[in-house]
């Protein structure tokens, strides 16, 4: 089957933050004179929480058994501008996807609360870089689970045999995306490839490399 639109996963795969998230965490948290927390614990409430439109109810786990005055609405929207200001485009990420629409339907599926992604893809100054953004705060279900990608074909007016997914998680993207029946690309940095992977781009050559790699499914 002719290969018609490639899909991204976003963070880690086509942006990245300049510092470490645990350190982002510190510096929101901080800010708003809450609690240390750790990451781990973040990405766990995280996902528990993959389908609502704020990162609030995540900070309301988090802060439940702190003793604190923090608010977690104030420490989920300090926590989203740090991220955003952040955040940067993996080298030539733009111009790739640029390069890309000319031949096939791009598109963008993302885990996480609409607001904290969509004020990411805002602070990249992507809104119109994509034939379709899916964010799943806006879903029943995140990835793994195939009604996240059903959602993203949906968006992109294809099959899964016409789709390839890209990404950086092995567990969340590729293993994710084979499931539900896409070619999956891994986004590697310094990681271990994926098996279940169709192919594997390192990330610092993903702009290079990508569109070889695509064609190569035609």
């Amino acid at each position: 089957m002719t290969i018609r639109a490639v899909a991204f996963d976003l963070d880690y795969t086509l942006a990245v933050p300049e510092r470490d998230r645990q350190t982002l965490l510190d510096e929101a948290s901080a800010a708003v004179d809450g609690p240390c927390l750790s990451r781990e614990a973040y990405l766990d409430a995280h996902r528990r929480h993959l389908t609502n439109r704020t990162r609030e109810p995540i900070f309301d786990d988090l802060l439940a058994d702190c003793d604190t005055d923090a608010s977690a609405a104030a420490l989920a929207d300090t926590y989203r501008e740090t991220i955003a200001n952040a955040l940067v485009p993996v080298a030539g990420a733009e111009e790739l996807v640029r390069s890309l629409r000319q031949e096939y339907r791009v598109g963008l599926l993302t885990d996480g609360p609409v607001r904290a992604q969509q004020a990411k893809i805002d602070a990249l100054g992507w809104n119109d870089l994509f034939d379709a953004v899916v964010i799943t705060g806006a879903l029943e279900a995140g990835k793994p689970d195939d009604r996240a990608f059903r959602a993203e074909l949906d968006a992109l007016g294809t099959t899964a045999d016409e789709t390839i997914y890209v990404g950086d998680s092995a567990e969340l993207d590729i293993a994710g995306a084979r499931a539900a029946g896409l070619r999956a690309i891994h986004v590697l940095d310094d990681g271990t490839p994926s098996p279940a992977a169709d192919a594997t781009i390192e990330r610092d050559a993903l702009a290079e490399q990508l569109p070889g790699v695509v064609a190569r499914f035609n």
